[in-house]
């Protein structure tokens, strides 16, 4: 990933991580215009740098991101002008997120209000410091929740949880974040960023690289899907398509082996040819797929 130098974050690779720190600390990292385009800038090289395997995203100074920046006051969240054509700014983040092809860690290490909070719910672990706060405060600013959180958190946590924050709108601490299964797991400040690198590295040393992404894809859609079939005919296809290539090779000759393994495979060149899935006009419903119809 080429070194650049970026006006809102740090991007800093090593041992196959890539750490990316939300860098206003003077302003608690709050979320502005700029900040969007540099996440969105360093995904984009992320996903087309086979060196980047697993992405830890952190704030600097004492908070990870306190929202919104909204320094220009009660206009702060005015888009009339833009019309029915502006994009919540978040909302652009968390998607890209969600499409990444490599795993994102959260390294929550202080306040995660509004659009801080809601940004790491596309990601796929959380982890928070003892200093760590959440808060979905929207409805106490007047708006509604935006980086696409209304459909992120009710499946990261459960409606009923989901709702009483956002309706709220309070800020709670780590252990009712872990508690609910926002958070993995709570460190004290110190050893925040240690076991966020330990969980990236085991990602990094151990598994194919081809297979998280593909993993990481088919979980994340198969979200909205109503019926398990759906999952069954992708991950058949999936098979098929990757069962006798090299990274399922080195992968049993490994662990036959009694030895780290070495995937050859490449998220950039070696995806196979159904990826990305969801973008096939031809996505058949059950009754299509087999003879016998719909299973159970």
């Amino acid at each position: 990933m080429p070194q650049q130098e970026y006006e809102t974050v740090r991007a800093e690779v090593a041992d196959r991580i890539l750490t990316v720190t939300l860098d206003r600390p003077e302003k608690l990292n709050a979320f502005n215009p700029r900040m969007m385009q540099d996440l969105l800038d360093v995904l984009d090289a992320a996903d087309a740098d086979d060196g980047v395997r697993v992405i830890v995203v952190t704030g600097a100074g004492r908070g990870f991101c306190a929202g919104a920046d909204v320094s220009s006051g009660g206009s702060s969240f005015d888009h009339r002008r833009a019309g029915a054509r502006h994009r919540d700014t978040g909302g652009r983040v968390a998607l890209r997120i969600f499409s990444c092809t490599k795993p994102v860690i959260a390294a929550v290490n202080g306040p995660a209000a509004g659009v801080g909070a809601s940004m790491t719910l596309p990601m796929d672990i959380r982890l928070a410091s003892t200093k760590a706060k959440f808060g979905f405060v929207f409805a106490r600013r007047g708006i509604v929740p935006e980086s696409a959180a209304s459909w992120f958190l009710p499946r990261a946590v459960g409606m009923q949880r989901a709702m009483e924050w956002v309706a709220t709108g309070r800020v709670f601490g780590p252990e009712e974040a872990l508690t609910a299964g926002l958070v993995r797991s709570v460190h004290p400040p110190e050893e925040l960023l240690p076991a966020a690198y330990e969980l990236a590295r085991e990602i990094a040393d151990t598994t194919s690289a081809v297979s998280v992404a593909l993993a990481r894809q088919m979980m994340w859609r198969m979200l909205g899907e109503p019926h398990p079939m759906t999952a069954h005919r992708l991950d058949s296809r999936i098979m098929s398509q990757i069962g006798g290539g090299p990274d399922p090779v080195e992968g049993v000759e490994s662990f036959l082996a009694k030895r780290p393994p070495a995937f050859p495979g490449r998220v950039s060149k070696d995806m196979p040819p159904v990826y990305p899935w969801w973008q096939e006009e031809d996505f058949r419903p059950f009754e299509e797929w087999s003879p016998g119809g719909r299973e159970a």
